[in-house]
């Protein structure tokens, strides 16, 4: 690995995350539950901002956060959070939290929506035969074909555009599929949005 890559993967953490559940240790089944040693924490379940990250961390119950609420779980203090318990997967999830975590997605996305278009416009072959335009659902090769020619004449500006210029039905949800579908597969071989699962890079 080069000096460079080192230093990408040190700084894929969060500085905010999405709530998608808050319950008291009592309620937990999983793993956190080892961690969680004061009866005034609660755990959270969160959707980190950048990286799409699955991750439980104990707060004092003074900060027990609203569901769908955006939190500081960055580096620096103060911050509401106690301690970042562990990384989690999909399988890991309350219901309560499965059912936030569209939500959730969709939020990131639409408040955010730069870094999606700017995958449109910079994207590229990732074999021979498959673009990473292709992953995205609703783009097929005659879609592709639209958004390659298109983005030639001038770079995308916004979803409407992409919308207006490609006939694209609704950029929001085919991204907000296509980050459901890394997040909940494990083995998913293109990760164009979310984070590596916490067996293949660690924490």
């Amino acid at each position: 690995m080069s000096a460079e890559e080192a230093m990408q993967r040190q700084k894929r953490y969060e500085d905010y995350g999405y709530v998608l559940d808050v319950f008291p240790p009592s309620q937990h089944r999983g793993a956190g539950q080892r961690f969680i040693h004061d009866r005034n924490e609660f755990v959270v379940q969160l959707l980190g901002e950048e990286f799409f990250t699955l991750l439980e961390v104990a707060v004092n119950e003074k900060f027990k956060p609203k569901l769908g609420a955006k939190i500081y779980i960055g580096r620096d203090v103060p911050r509401e959070i106690v301690r970042i318990l562990r990384r989690v997967g999909f399988e890991d999830l309350t219901e309560t939290a499965v059912s936030n975590l569209e939500p959730a997605i969709r939020k990131i996305i639409e408040e955010s929506p730069q870094r999606f278009i700017d995958f449109i416009n910079n994207s590229g072959l990732l074999t021979p035969r498959l673009h990473a335009l292709e992953l995205i659902p609703g783009i097929g090769k005659k879609m592709l074909q639209k958004f390659l020619t298109e983005r030639d004449v001038a770079r995308f500006q916004s979803f409407e555009d992409v919308k207006n210029r490609t006939g694209h039905p609704n950029p929001v949800d085919a991204f907000c599929k296509r980050v459901l579908q890394e997040l909940k597969n494990k083995e998913e071989k293109y990760r164009l949005f979310v984070r590596e699962p916490a067996g293949r890079e660690g924490f």
